[in-house]
């Protein structure tokens, strides 16, 4: 067969979605509950004002004439607490009292509002036994989104070395007066307790504990949070590929901006930035919660800003190069694309196909089409081979990572799908159309 241009072999994918009401309830769906772990190290720091409330101050240790202060009593005595016009300045100076075992300093900027009696008590069990409370350093505060767009935010302080899924205490802030307040308090789970999907199953909970779960490529807990009857496999493992192959990380200032709130819809602005904090692009996720109060699931992701900006930074440039493309029976299929006569694949790709196997071999259950195509040059004998020697390639990679044979099936399509046109209207050659259509197509068929 002869083809025109080459192009390494890229593969692309993509994915997500979700949305918000703000309760401290457990997120069960079956099965042992996995986690949400702590984001990457590389999440740029808060930056307000001049200074950096990710590197927190150290303030002493307040005490009596008796000796240290009792955290439930110093607590209980809080006041109306403090209000500032930088949330990002009053989060950090809680995580600064909280370090310093200060619980009369830490009652007083939030308040006794927001400091019920299971809250001062679970306060207080994080100093119990003389354990000083550490926070991640750098990056310890971090803002999580809108719950409210302009008046309700959510803030969290990172623990250091926690396990995860007890990794962050969350701060809803309400905004009155141009200043902002601590309305609640949600902490981690105690010790020997379960530990939940997602602390916060409103929208805005849901919807941050989904995008942490791509972001670490973890496939399988990002689906629990989504609507798999709107939401393809697919378009869920594109996403995590996504944020590996092009670096993203959410931005340290409103990475989530409530688009609206309804009383069973919410919508949300996701912003990214790439690993060097340059503002990168941003995609919208809609979430619905079923009747009868059940648990929020993304319902719909529009990643067309994001595709455009891996395209432009990842992908050369070219927009033809799609990760993702609609499947004749449905949903979103994966695309592996290769170059001139090429069956072999690109280092880019083996690392994204690691991350397909990685699904493949949590449940031997699952199984996925792959089929290979070709452009039009050629004879069709030819092409025919060259397309399953394509498809053969990607499932002995498979294969070899761990996935068992009996989970991949494969398809020679030769040049009988063209995604573009082969040739233009006047029947010349058309290189940009060939070179959409020497790929394989991975159809994740898991439900």
């Amino acid at each position: 067969m002869r083809d025109e241009s080459s192009f390494p072999a890229v593969f692309v994918v993509v994915a997500v979605a979700l949305a918000g009401g703000v309760a401290f309830l457990y997120y069960k769906r079956g099965a042992p509950e996995p986690v949400v772990e702590a984001p990457p190290a590389q999440t740029a720091p808060v930056t307000p004002g001049a200074g950096n409330p990710a590197t927190l101050p150290t303030t002493q240790k307040e005490s009596t004439a008796d000796g240290p202060q009792d955290p439930v009593a110093a607590l209980a005595n809080a006041g109306v607490g403090v209000a500032s016009a930088n949330p990002a300045d009053l989060v950090t100076k809680i995580g600064a009292a909280l370090e310093a075992g200060d619980f009369s300093a830490l009652g007083k900027l939030i308040g006794k509002d927001a400091l019920d009696e299971a809250t001062r008590n679970r306060l207080a069990e994080l100093a119990a036994g003389g354990h000083q409370v550490k926070l991640r350093q750098p990056d310890a505060v971090q803002e999580v989104g809108e719950l409210e767009l302009g008046s309700r935010a959510r803030w969290a302080l990172w623990l250091d070395g926690a396990e995860a899924g007890r990794d962050r205490i969350f701060f809803d802030l309400k905004r009155t007066a141009d200043k902002w307040s601590v309305q609640a308090v949600t902490l981690p789970p105690g010790e020997g307790q379960p530990v939940p999907k997602a602390v916060l199953v409103d929208s805005l909970g849901i919807a941050d504990a989904f995008l942490q779960a791509a972001l670490r490529q973890q496939f399988e807990l990002a689906k629990e949070f989504a609507d798999t009857s709107s939401v393809s496999d697919a378009k869920i493992a594109g996403l995590c590929i996504l944020f590996e192959e092009g670096n993203y990380r959410l931005r340290p200032d409103k990475p989530l901006r409530a688009m609206f709130q309804k009383e069973d819809t919410a919508g949300y602005i996701a912003r990214v930035v790439t690993s060097k904090g340059a503002d990168a692009a941003e995609f919208s996720l809609t979430l619905q919660q079923p009747q009868h109060n059940g648990n929020w699931r993304v319902s719909d992701i529009n990643l067309d800003q994001l595709l455009a900006d891996y395209a432009s930074r990842v992908a050369g440039g070219d927009v033809y190069y799609s990760p993702l493309v609609k499947n004749p029976k449905g949903g979103d299929t994966l695309v592996l694309y290769f170059g001139f006569n090429e069956d072999q694949l690109a280092p880019r790709t083996q690392r994204q196909l690691e991350i397909v196997a990685q699904i493949l071999k949590t449940d031997v259950n699952k199984q996925l089409t792959i089929s290979g195509h070709t452009d039009a040059l050629g004879t069709e004998e030819y092409n025919k081979k060259l397309s399953a020697r394509r498809a053969e390639i990607v499932k002995n990679f498979l294969v070899k990572t761990g996935v068992r044979e009996d989970q991949v099936i494969t398809v020679a399509s030769g040049q009988s799908q063209p995604r573009r046109p082969n040739f233009t209207a006047s029947g010349e050659d058309n290189p940009e159309g060939r070179r959409a259509n020497r790929r394989s197509e991975i159809y994740l068929d898991f439900d």
